[in-house]
């Protein structure tokens, strides 16, 4: 306990699944946390639960496609807490589309919450970060932006893009002390991947694949991230951190 002590993190996403298990992870690490999406309702019954439980949260609305949005986000952070130290761009979403299927439309909002907002999230938290002496960024990609897989093209390209983000953003962020890491998850029970886990055949066919047979949890995830949030990552930058129970191991 207490990793996190005198730290504000700021997480995209933060209403539900992986985001809410990363708020609730760093809040009981003594974080002041800052979540933010567009499920205005979630989002502040997960702020308001952390309070309860004796953390420390805030909920902001927020749309991680929109340069202003994250401009304001960070500027509210900023006012009334003092600085930025981790920011954790989880927001995403994922289709299920043949390639042949995915409409362009569909095509442009996947890489713009997935990928774009990553490179919003990473520019627009520079400033704080850079007058607060240093900061560490996670951003979440996944297994698909390692390997490739079946009727998920548009997520695979932003997750991939999401992955050399990091990398590059590692490089030119190193001169403020900014360190940048990505994780990627396999397949973790959450809302977003219910579509996966709508039958026990479903699930097997796609856990046959890893060496631990069974979906992740969201807290697994989570235990990751708080890792490279820390100064337990301190020599740590432009890395990957796979958290798939082996699925991209063999």
């Amino acid at each position: 306990m207490g990793k996190m002590d005198n730290k504000v993190v700021l997480i995209t996403g933060g209403a539900l699944g992986m985001g809410q298990s990363h708020a609730k992870v760093f809040a009981r690490e003594g974080a002041q946390v800052v979540l933010t999406d567009i499920n205005d309702a979630a989002g502040q019954a997960t702020a308001d639960a952390i309070n309860q439980s004796g953390g420390k949260a805030r909920f902001f609305h927020h749309d991680v496609t929109s340069a202003k949005d994250w401009q304001q986000v960070v500027a509210q952070c900023i006012a009334r807490f003092g600085k930025v130290d981790v920011l954790v761009n989880n927001a995403g979403v994922l289709l299920f589309r043949s390639l042949e299927d995915i409409t362009d439309d569909e095509w442009d909002h996947t890489m713009n919450v997935n990928a774009r907002s990553a490179f919003f999230g990473c520019k627009y938290v520079l400033p704080g970060m850079q007058k607060a002496g240093g900061g560490s960024i996670i951003n979440i990609s996944s297994i698909f932006g390692l390997t490739g897989a079946p009727n998920v093209a548009d997520y695979e390209a932003s997750k991939g893009a999401v992955r050399l983000l990091t990398k590059a953003a590692a490089v030119d962020l190193a001169k403020f002390n900014i360190r940048v890491n990505s994780v990627h998850p396999g397949l973790i029970v959450t809302e977003m991947t219910k579509d996966l886990l709508s039958s026990p055949e479903a699930t097997r066919a796609f856990v046959s694949r890893a060496i631990i047979q069974r979906p992740g949890r969201p807290e697994e995830v989570s235990a990751a991230v708080l890792f490279l949030a820390s100064d337990d990552a301190s020599f740590m930058t432009g890395s990957e951190m796979v958290v798939d129970g082996g699925y991209t191991a063999q």
